[in-house]
């Protein structure tokens, strides 16, 4: 049977936030309910342990998130969950307590998106003071800097944030120069950052495609669209490689069909199938 490491399910695709990194859904403003994600559970319990909130859309917006981390855990999984961070005052009570947490990633480029009232230092400090709490109930708290130019080397813009960070944990190196080594950081235990180059979400109306690569969508990993439509990987945010709905569809007859078994042997033999993943620039890191 196939085994995955991680399986994305988008418990909604609303967002608090318009980042020009992201591209804005074209699909209707959703919440997923209890009762279809319970039914995703119990359809993907064979073939993973750990389920990441996260494809489109801030999982903190969810009014009932502690509700789906509660059955998160009653089915066995481990939850990492990936958010903008502008929340997390107002959803820390409903999280912070709750053992299936595993991990939760802040996007720190979204910083300066849209909400000019949170100053810089307020948003910082308000994620800082979460992942002092986090890292007490054993939570992995990662943050993420996806938003370099080339190299590492254009770390400019992000240093007001670095220095922030290295204050606050009382650091006595420069993160920029770790990262000059390496692109991930042990800034304190249990807690990381990450730092990488931009890339461009795979679109339909992107000019650039190539044919010869590879990629781990269906190989360690699947996405389920807050609609119960299944895709290969967290990057086909509009559904494009549409391989079935689990409304009306096992998982395993969705992952077994014929779509998917040709974009997996595609990949397989460095051949790329759908015209989505000829364009995804993301997966252009993957072909060696």
């Amino acid at each position: 049977m196939k085994r995955f490491k991680k399986i994305y399910i988008e418990i909604t695709n609303v967002c608090n936030l318009s980042c020009d990194f992201c591209p804005v859904t074209k699909r209707k403003p959703e919440l997923m309910s209890l009762e279809t994600f319970e039914k995703i559970l119990i359809n993907i319990k064979p073939y993973a342990d750990y389920i990441y909130f996260h494809v489109k859309g801030e999982p903190l917006l969810h009014p009932e998130i502690d509700k789906f981390l509660d059955l998160s855990l009653d089915y066995g999984f481990k939850v990492n969950l990936t958010t903008n961070g502008k929340l997390i005052d107002k959803a820390k009570n409903k999280i912070i307590n709750k053992k299936v947490l595993r991990q939760i990633n802040f996007s720190l480029h979204s910083f300066d998106a849209n909400e000019p009232d949170i100053t810089l230092i307020n948003y910082i400090n308000s994620i800082i003071s979460f992942t002092m709490e986090a890292v007490k109930n054993n939570i992995i708290v990662s943050y993420r800097l996806w938003n370099l130019e080339e190299d590492i080397k254009s770390l400019e813009k992000n240093r007001h944030i670095l220095n922030i960070i290295e204050k606050a944990f009382n650091l006595d190196y420069k993160i920029e120069e770790k990262l000059l080594e390496s692109r991930g950081v042990k800034i304190s235990e249990n807690v990381y950052l990450n730092a990488a180059s931009k890339f461009k979400w795979p679109q339909t109306d992107l000019k650039q495609r190539d044919i010869i690569g590879f990629c781990y969508g269906l190989r360690n990993q699947a996405a389920i669209l807050v609609d119960g439509t299944v895709v290969p990987c967290c990057l086909d945010g509009e559904g494009v490689i549409n391989l079935g709905n689990i409304n009306n569809t096992s998982f395993k007859d969705i992952i077994e069909s014929s779509r998917a078994a040709a974009l997996y042997d595609g990949f397989s033999n460095r051949h790329v199938i759908e015209d989505l993943c000829k364009k995804c620039d993301y997966r252009r890191r993957f072909n060696y």
